[in-house]
């Protein structure tokens, strides 16, 4: 067992020990602190230099002349790395150009669907307005009927099948239309209103199988009944063999004959021109077919003809 004495030297020789360790450490660390401190200093210094020589002799001087051997030096090292760089460059590049490319796409497209879409607008509304303009032409002609006043306007539906003969047009009887209303196009008669409402009625077409109209061949006078025949062609019916019809005679309405019984339409509205002629020795009454100048498939703009007088004439 040490004595006490021992110990307690033991003790302070530990501290002193500790205390110059400290002071050491110390030391180093401020030694180290202004040893980087110049480094920084000299570094900063050195890259001044280096920027007053570049800048006062910009194109030659032993400053340019080292720059280009370090450049020269470090050649195969830059080559190298644009090799390896090279490839991910490439297929970030084609990568970036897909989705550029997708995007101008897809854009360009938009812009081709709007311009079609206007470009079919702009033809529709052409088409329109030269309708409305042969319309206006036919209102002002010799062939429109006296005592009617037309309501222009457009055909809103069309016939949903084969079977039916039907079309809506945009006004009704606040415009002055009402059941069994006259209505024909630039080229010629449609047919008749058969239902209406304020702004709305239902013209049946001279094409339905239960349409009659009373007609006229404007060549031979002769008379007959408009009646709907095979296909979208008409049929002159009633006219007796003896009679002279010839093929491309005109057809037209034949209006009121007798004011005991009015006709539904005006005299004189054009109906459609004599395709074929027929005869049979077992039929009383000769085969004429007639093809419609009306479009009855494609109508745009039609006209209503209001009567203007309660009181018809005889045409």
């Amino acid at each position: 067992m040490a004595p006490p004495n021992r110990t307690a030297r033991v003790a302070v020789l530990g501290s002193s020990v500790q205390r110059s360790r400290s002071k050491k450490h110390a030391a180093g660390r401020a030694r180290s602190a202004v040893l980087r401190r110049l480094v920084l200093a000299m570094l900063v210094l050195g890259a001044l230099a280096l920027l007053t020589i570049s800048f006062r002799s910009p194109t030659s001087g032993p400053l340019h002349g080292l720059q280009g051997t370090g450049a020269s030096a470090l050649r195969p090292f830059q080559i190298a790395a644009e090799r390896v760089a090279r490839p991910f460059r490439d297929v970030y590049n084609y990568f970036d150009g897909l989705a550029g490319a997708k995007s101008e796409n897809a854009r360009l497209k938009r812009e081709v669907q709007q311009l079609r879409a206007q470009s079919t607008a702009n033809l529709a509304a052409s088409q329109r307005a030269a309708d409305l303009e042969r319309l206006l032409k036919f209102e002002q002609g010799p062939t429109y009927p006296r005592d009617y006043r037309p309501v222009s306007t457009s055909v809103i539906s069309f016939p949903s099948g084969p079977f039916d003969q039907q079309v809506a047009i945009a006004a009704g009887s606040s415009s002055g239309i009402g059941i069994s209303t006259p209505v024909v196009s630039a080229d010629g008669l449609v047919g008749r209103v058969t239902n209406v409402t304020s702004s709305t009625a239902v013209v049946t077409l001279i094409t339905d199988p239960d349409s009659a109209v009373a007609a006229r061949d404007l060549t031979s006078g002769v008379s007959g009944l408009i009646r709907h025949g095979q296909g979208s062609t008409l049929i002159l019916d009633r006219v007796p063999k003896e009679q002279v019809v010839q093929k491309g005679d005109v057809i037209v309405t034949q209006g009121t004959r007798d004011r005991r019984y009015p006709d539904l339409y005006p005299y004189g509205i054009p109906i459609g021109r004599v395709l074929s002629v027929g005869r049979s020795d077992i039929a009383s009454y000769l085969t004429v077919q007639v093809t419609p100048f009306a479009a009855l498939d494609s109508l745009d703009s039609v006209a209503a003809l209001v009567a203007t007088k309660r009181t018809l004439k005889l045409p």
